[in-house]
């Protein structure tokens, strides 16, 4: 990795903090952060992971990772994916508890992808985190996305933590999520 900082391209404050927090463990990664508008391709998740990567990189002349998060409903064949945050701001989080009404699962993935480039005119690689779980009428602080919605299964907690992302200590969901294991990855590779 280049002695530059490594840029993380992004406007949402709370994924900043996650990250961050995440990053913080182990060896030490020089990291900074820039809002930049990039356009978003439609296509597959990682199709539009590399294309706003490449274009970061274009932008700030140098290393940039960024990051995209789809929610993925085992009904709706993968539906809204990487498209979760319009559907979230169009119709909020009971409106995508409404979606899957009278469909016999309410199984999600929540989908995590970070896309490192080194540099303008390089080939982005992309790093994958996936959490399995289901979605669930929205409980606890609507801070984060569709953290309320959505319930992580296999996580190991016991009855004194709810398994919904929206009421774990973030410590605890910095553990088990989508976004941990996908940065776990990409730490390895910028580390090794």
């Amino acid at each position: 990795m280049t002695t530059k900082p490594l840029v993380f391209v992004t406007g949402n404050a709370n994924k900043l903090i996650e990250v961050r927090a995440i990053l913080s463990t182990g060896a030490p990664i020089q990291l900074e952060s820039r809002s930049l508008e990039l356009p978003e391709i439609q296509g597959t998740t990682q199709d539009v992971a590399r294309e706003k990567c490449r274009r970061a990189a274009e932008l700030v002349n140098g290393p940039c990772i960024t990051e995209d998060t789809a929610l993925c409903f085992k009904a709706l064949k993968g539906l809204p994916g990487p498209y979760i945050k319009w559907f979230l701001a169009e119709l909020g989080h009971d409106g995508l508890n409404t979606l899957l009404e009278g469909f016999p699962t309410k199984e999600a993935t929540a989908l995590c992808t970070f896309a490192y480039c080194p540099g303008p005119g390089q080939e982005p690689i992309l790093f994958e985190g996936r959490t399995e779980g289901r979605i669930v009428p929205p409980r606890g602080p609507a801070r984060f996305g569709w953290d309320p919605i959505f319930e992580a299964e296999d996580t190991g907690l016991t009855s004194q933590w709810s398994s919904r992302y929206a009421e774990l200590p973030p410590e605890v969901k910095n553990k088990i999520s989508h976004r941990y294991r996908a940065l776990a990855k990409l730490r390895e590779y910028l580390t090794n």
